[in-house]
């Protein structure tokens, strides 16, 4: 079922070029819908919003049901078990951790004259987090969403999920409440991503909007952004193995299907030098696919962009995971620490045989909100970064701007800009009279 290629095969480069440019997409066919979405709700506001969800949700909500109560807030707890809310707080305490490094102070040059450079960081007010609905729950998004916002100083995060039913899964609600959610809406699509960009008389106007969603949301953060910011375009899960005969086949596979068995889109690639290996590889997979509860999203995935790819060397190997670029990339390989320094383009890398992508999902601490589509050659995870801005302060004494406004002006006449050069001089030369 998963394609087994050879680097020497002739018909290689044409597949794996397909493979790199999975990023690529035409406009998306949604695009049209979900700008009248937009336009609807930032004109219409509430109005909009409730008629949307009945639409698309089947869900009739007023303004005063769009909020989550403190009621339903406090019956997520009792929902929950006692290991259930271990876990959750044990995944939050290690993200915390974890980002909590992430911090940086601002930082300021001072000179002998008294003045003075700066780079002065402060949080974002406001981070609207969006959180996935369909058949799967998603409470480790909230936490890799607002754990790090949290760390970072922001004073107020809403979440935005869809209910079904007019109910949000206890999860979503426990996990929101642990990173200080000021208020959860049962509202999704692109019009959740239309109220948290606009504002609308419940839901106020965020000045980020980060968490994955389906294409509508994709499309809809893409189209917003610059009325906010967003974190990125999340497209489906991808992982890249690099395995030699140092690696378990069941440990392997295990891996392959796990980051699979999302939406059925998704990229899983083994990359191997060892004919011993692919052949194991083929045969485990086999057994664990059968009693795997969401075998047809697997199997689908398998047929899309996934393959086994025997290489030369694990050299090669490398080299084809960092043209790939994929969102994971686990190296099951003797010496991994060694082979690391090669690995240039991934937004996540496991070391060695027991360290899967899946404990990244969930409960290592760094963030699992990361790149795909290729877009690991220049993006990064989701980090407290992208949970401030930073602003630079100058601070110019007389002495100083006089010592240096002849040569700045000169810049600034050299690309036809008198009036910034003026600006300077007239201060220099204010100086000189005085």
């Amino acid at each position: 079922m998963l394609r087994v290629l050879t680097t020497t095969d002739r018909d290689f480069s044409t597949w794996f070029r397909r493979l790199i440019n999975r990023g690529q997409e035409a406009e998306s066919p949604i695009e049209s819908q979900v700008r009248a979405i937009l336009k609807r709700v930032r004109l219409e506001g509430d109005k909009a919003l409730l008629e949307l969800t009945a639409q698309f949700d089947q869900l009739s909500l007023s303004p005063e049901t769009l909020q989550v109560s403190p009621a339903e807030m406090q019956a997520a707890y009792a929902h929950c078990d006692v290991q259930t809310l271990q876990a959750l707080r044990g995944a939050a305490e290690n993200i915390r951790r974890f980002h909590s490094l992430q911090r940086r102070d601002s930082y300021t040059m001072a000179f002998d004259d008294g003045s003075r450079l700066g780079l002065r960081q402060t949080p974002l007010q406001r981070v609207g987090i969006y959180v996935p609905g369909g058949k799967a729950v998603y409470p480790s998004t909230v936490l890799m969403c607002g754990v790090p916002a949290q760390v970072a100083g922001v004073p107020e995060l809403y979440v935005c999920t869809p209910a079904t039913g007019g109910t949000i899964n206890p999860l979503i609600l426990v996990a929101a409440d642990l990173v200080g959610a000021r208020a959860i809406f049962r509202v999704g699509g692109a019009q959740a991503v239309a109220a948290m960009a606009y504002g609308t008389a419940t839901i106020p106007k965020v000045d980020k909007i980060v968490g994955p969603g389906n294409q509508y949301v994709a499309t809809a953060k893409r189209l917003v952004f610059g009325e906010v910011g967003i974190d990125m375009l999340a497209g489906p899960t991808e992982l890249v193995i690099v395995a030699d005969d140092s690696a378990q086949p069941q440990f392997l596979v295990a891996d392959l299907l796990s980051e699979a068995e999302h939406t059925g889109s998704e990229s899983v690639v083994c990359l191997t030098p060892s004919p011993r290996l692919a052949e194991a590889v083929q045969q485990a997979l086999q057994e664990q696919l059968a009693t795997l509860p969401r075998r047809a999203e697997v199997e689908s995935s398998l047929r899309g962009c996934s393959a086994l790819i025997r290489t030369r060397d694990v050299a090669e190997a490398i080299a084809l995971a960092n043209a790939i670029g994929a969102e994971h990339v686990e190296l099951m390989v003797e010496e991994a620490e060694r082979w690391l320094e090669h690995v240039t383009c991934a937004g996540a890398i496991f070391l060695g045989h027991y360290s899967p992508a899946a404990i990244g999902d969930y409960f290592a601490g760094p963030n699992h909100v990361l790149p795909t589509g290729g877009t690991a050659r220049f993006a990064s995870p989701l980090s407290v970064d992208d949970f401030v801005k930073k602003s630079s302060v100058i601070h110019y004494t007389a002495e100083r701007l006089h010592a240096e406004a002849e040569l700045a002006s000169t810049i600034a006449r050299l690309e036809g800009y008198e009036g910034h050069a003026r600006a300077m001089t007239i201060r220099s030369e204010a100086e000189l009279r005085g």
